[in-house]
């Protein structure tokens, strides 16, 4: 009989067939679910057998994206059945930590599962750093709107792989504290549940990277903002200055026409002299903006 039995999108019947064991209808539901943007993993004994569902995260740099891959399984304590789900915008999970297991426990199985799962979270981290080193590279050139996509969009995947790994690391903690196996406590023994701290570990050190990442990120935010602030400043000081420049001309003019129509023809009253006002005001004004570093 094998030990490890993997299916990826099957039926209800191949799946009732590789089990061999009877499972509850509810388990068999979600392990046959259609994949789901953000699933949740989930983890819990019934007796004889232990069903499980984890989340792994892929990255896909060239896209600027991140996509989750749910892995189910059913462990008893001679038999491992994997359910793979191809997500929507992405692939399977890849199995390939059980391919070289060679003559492992179904315990130690379940454990490489889980340990691949929680390095696919170092994968991320390792992704959002690049992220965000390439988006506070290109900060002050890239338009305002892609910079505020992206964002929005790692925040809120770095977001679900927090809180991923948050109930990830919930689970695994059942069994190093030895409150998940079998009736007759034969899936997870003591070295097997070792192995286990080792992937605790990991997810714990995933986490606080995760956070430090939220932190960065939230940092290349707020100077996103003071630049937006510091832009609308500058627009508002020229636009300011252009008032002003338009200001005395318009009072000038204004004031002759108000109060020297019958003295037009007069040579000092003449269109030069306004002219030569409006000329010298603005290039006075002109002076004193620049003296301020205003323009």
């Amino acid at each position: 009989m094998s030990r490890w039995i993997d299916l990826v999108d099957p039926s209800r019947e191949e799946l009732s067939e590789a089990l061999e064991i009877e499972v509850e209808p509810a388990v068999l539901d979600a392990l046959l679910a259609e994949p789901v943007q953000r699933p949740r993993p989930h983890l819990e004994g019934h007796g004889n057998y232990v069903f499980g569902i984890l989340v792994a995260m892929a990255p896909v740099p060239e896209a600027d994206r991140i996509y989750s891959q749910e892995v189910g399984f059913v462990a008893t304590s001679d038999r491992l059945v994997t359910v793979r789900k191809t997500p929507r915008r992405g692939d399977a999970w890849e199995a390939d930590c059980l391919d070289a297991a060679g003559d492992a426990s179904v315990g130690e199985l379940v454990f490489r599962l889980t340990d691949d799962v929680a390095n696919s979270f170092l994968d991320v981290v390792d992704f959002a750093d690049a992220e965000i080193d390439e988006l506070e590279d290109h900060i002050e050139s890239w338009p305002s709107a892609r910079v505020r996509r992206r964002i929005s969009s790692l925040r809120h995947d770095l977001i679900h792989a927090r809180r991923t790994v948050g109930a990830t690391r919930a689970k695994v903690r059942r069994i190093t504290d030895k409150r998940l196996d079998l009736e007759d406590e034969t899936l997870f023994p003591e070295d097997v549940e070792r192995l286990f701290s080792d992937a605790y570990e990991t997810l714990f050190r995933a986490g606080e990277e995760l956070d430090v990442a939220r932190d960065l990120l939230a940092s290349s935010r707020d100077y996103h903002q003071s630049l937006i602030a510091e832009n609308q400043n500058e627009i508002v000081k020229k636009l300011t200055v252009i008032a002003s420049v338009l200001l005395l001309p318009t009072l000038i003019v204004g004031f002759y026409g108000q109060n020297f129509i019958p003295h037009f023809n007069d040579f000092y009253w003449s269109i030069g002299v306004s002219v030569g006002l409006i000329i010298a005001s603005t290039i006075a004004q002109l002076s004193v903006f620049r003296w301020r570093r205003w323009i």
